[in-house]
């Protein structure tokens, strides 16, 4: 995985907020006890062609081929934010454009990677320069976004790109 010590924070922080104190146990056994009440899995009415339901087509949170990408890359994350981060990666980009960030630096797991794909920058965006740094580093120190696609459409307007 890309060395980033936002997403460490951030598995961390994740990790803390669910570390077993006595409130969370109790939260837990709750939760447990309402979803044994629940339907196994959500779904939605299958019909069949002639009319008539047939029961219910399971629904996946997250497309399994984004989860697995990431587990490759990412092991020792938890099940659980895999198919966090794999959900809002399969509502704004395919698979590959996922893994073309994380391999410019950002990982999909981290929530600024769609903020700045929001923003208009793309993962080739990352490597190119703006003065000393790269787009990537002045992120990392607390740059805006649109402030660095505002920079990079200056260069491209200059001829400096």
């Amino acid at each position: 995985m890309v060395e980033d010590s936002g997403v460490d924070e951030l598995l961390r922080q994740w990790a803390a907020e669910r570390s077993d104190d006595a409130e969370l146990q109790e939260v837990n056994r709750i939760k447990d006890a309402w979803l044994a009440e629940a339907p196994p899995s959500p779904g939605i009415p299958v019909q069949r062609a002639n009319g008539g339901n047939r029961g219910l087509m399971r629904v996946e949170s997250a497309d399994p081929a984004y989860v697995v990408a990431m587990r490759k890359r990412a092991p020792e994350v938890p099940e659980v934010l895999l198919a966090a981060a794999a959900g809002y990666w399969q509502l704004v980009g395919d698979l590959s454009e996922a893994e073309q960030w994380w391999d410019a630096g950002i990982s999909p797991l981290d929530q600024r990677a769609l903020d700045y794909r929001a923003a208009g920058l793309t993962p080739a965006d990352l490597g190119r320069r703006l003065g000393p740094m790269t787009v990537l580093q002045h992120l990392r120190r607390g740059s805006a976004a649109a402030w660095c696609v505002a920079r990079l459409q200056r260069q491209r307007r200059d001829g400096v790109a």
